[in-house]
């Protein structure tokens, strides 16, 4: 039995006395709130910067440093790659940078929307194949089929037919945090000895790994650009689910330094 502090790889994101996140918490240096993108200034320590790719548009950059790696790091560790087949739930702000980056990474992609409308898009940017969630006979079509799916919807829904879709070893990770728990039936993990797990964020290698990953292959996120007096059109639209697929604030324009206040 290893005893003692972890070892140190990278994880920060990991941190045994939770990390310090962004926006909505503490500060540990200074006891301030923390505010994400909203402020005018923010200070960091310099372990926790990056150079903005050469050549990336850093207002579609910006989503990378959530989205981008939250769905880069699962796609990674579970081996999505040539040869391997993989399924990306759900087609928002983390979805379709799923489906970019396994596409990329050059797996066949699958991938899964409950918007029929959404399939051209899809395929635009990689989808090698699309699936009606919604439709059971091309759901029943999938069983077996999937070495990997990632999971990245935010709304209740169940796992079953994800985990009737993988292939034997294979693993459904959830990146997604619907507000209610999931139920799972054991024989759905037994049968075919797959694997649930779930995946958030990443630390600063696995950062600096996609910011390269994503600047090689001319990966950015789908972005709307608003100004920050407009964050709460913004957040009303996204209440909606009409965004594609992330609003980002410029903090060069308007009222910047009051923008955390309107967000309120």
């Amino acid at each position: 039995m290893r005893s003692g502090p972890p070892r140190l790889g990278g994880r920060e994101n990991w941190c045994l006395r939770f990390p310090t996140l962004t926006y909505g918490n503490t500060d540990p240096k200074d006891g301030m709130p923390t505010r994400g993108g909203y402020p005018s200034e923010y200070v960091l320590p310099e372990k926790f910067t990056y150079h903005l790719p050469e050549g990336l548009d850093p207002a579609g950059v910006a989503p990378l440093m959530c989205a981008g790696i939250t769905t880069y790091v699962p796609l990674k560790r579970w081996g999505a790659g040539p040869g391997r087949r993989v399924g990306i739930v759900g087609m928002g702000g983390l979805g379709h940078l799923a489906l970019k980056i396994a596409h990329h990474l050059g797996a066949e992609v699958v991938q899964f929307t409950r918007t029929a409308g959404k399939a051209d898009e899809a395929r635009a940017l990689g989808a090698d194949e699309v699936v009606l969630s919604t439709d059971e006979k091309q759901m029943a079509g999938q069983r077996g089929r999937f070495d990997l799916i990632l999971d990245t919807v935010g709304a209740a829904h169940s796992l079953e037919p994800y985990l009737s879709a993988l292939a034997m070893d294979g693993t459904l990770c959830v990146v997604g945090v619907p507000p209610e728990d999931f139920t799972v039936s054991p024989f759905s993990l037994i049968q075919g000895a797959k694997t649930l797990a779930g995946a958030g964020s990443g630390g600063t290698v696995e950062t600096r790994e996609m910011l390269d990953f994503c600047a090689e292959h001319g990966i950015v996120a789908d972005v709307e650009i608003m100004r920050p007096d407009e964050v709460n059109v913004a957040l009303d639209r996204l209440a909606r689910n009409d965004v594609r697929y992330r609003f980002v604030l410029d903090m060069t324009t308007g009222d910047g330094g009051g923008a955390d206040e309107t967000a309120k």
